[in-house]
């Protein structure tokens, strides 16, 4: 295993905001991608944790380096770092029309919660998702959140006016989460159905909505009037699948 240069820690740093690098600062994610044939440029190593780390990467000693913590702490958006940090391309998904039933996410801009979705999707077979306007697929929160899963489903990332597009040139079925919406517990699924998660905030933007058949809700007591976007989303996706497992 090399030793990291400074210039080399250096010009990594500078690269920690490219959209398309993926840092990812993990152990079990970064097993998990390399697993599924995701390309290292780089892996560091704490090296007070090289005895332990070393031999989990030894397949990649050629892009293999030791460090110090200070570099892996700049590298990483980790409060508590695990001592490794790799980094590898992003490379997105081409949009395709969907095979399964799929998820449409419009605006929303907290990674956690798109994280939280896909690795939701992922669970119930929905194996593609659209970010329309929403946070880079590449940020480290959503990366955590999905749980790698972002690796194991398709990913593509468009503006809206392209979705939109997108939509009406494939005849996508559509329902958008509403709080006016049918309760989605008497909804009657037929085909593939794409669910649309709006912006936290504002919901599902009009340009969406106007393309979208059907609104559905969830049923809520105690004058409660919304959940977070990530625990509606999932809770549809579950409703629409439960024919599939």
């Amino acid at each position: 295993m090399q030793k990291a240069s400074k210039n080399l820690i250096k010009d990594l740093k500078k690269q920690r905001h490219d959209s398309y690098l993926l840092f990812l600062d993990n152990i079990k994610i970064i097993k998990d991608a390399l697993k599924l044939g995701i390309e290292p440029k780089y892996i560091l190593i704490q090296s007070d944790k090289a005895g332990e780390l070393e031999p989990i990467f030894s397949k990649y000693q050629s892009v293999l380096y030791s460090t110090d913590r200070t570099s892996i702490e700049m590298l990483s958006d980790s409060k508590t770092p695990q001592g490794v940090v790799c980094i590898t391309e992003y490379l997105l998904d081409v949009v395709v029309k969907p095979e399964t039933d799929f998820l449409v996410l419009d605006g929303l801009q907290d990674p956690g919660n798109v994280g939280s979705l896909i690795r939701t999707a992922c669970a119930c077979g929905i194996n593609y998702v659209y970010l329309v306007d929403s946070v880079n697929i590449t940020n480290s929160k959503l990366v955590r959140s999905s749980v790698g899963t972002i690796f194991q489903v398709k990913v593509m990332q468009l503006s809206r006016g392209d979705f939109v597009k997108f939509a009406k040139s494939n005849n996508l079925n559509l329902i958008k989460a509403d709080m006016f919406g049918e309760n989605i517990f008497n909804f009657k699924k037929s085909g593939k159905v794409g669910v649309v998660v709006g912006n936290e905030g504002q919901g599902v933007s009009k340009a969406i909505s106007d393309i979208c058949q059907f609104s559905v809700s969830l049923p809520m007591k105690n004058n409660v009037e919304s959940l977070n976007a990530s625990v509606s989303g999932s809770i549809i996706m579950y409703e629409i699948s439960k024919n599939n497992f």
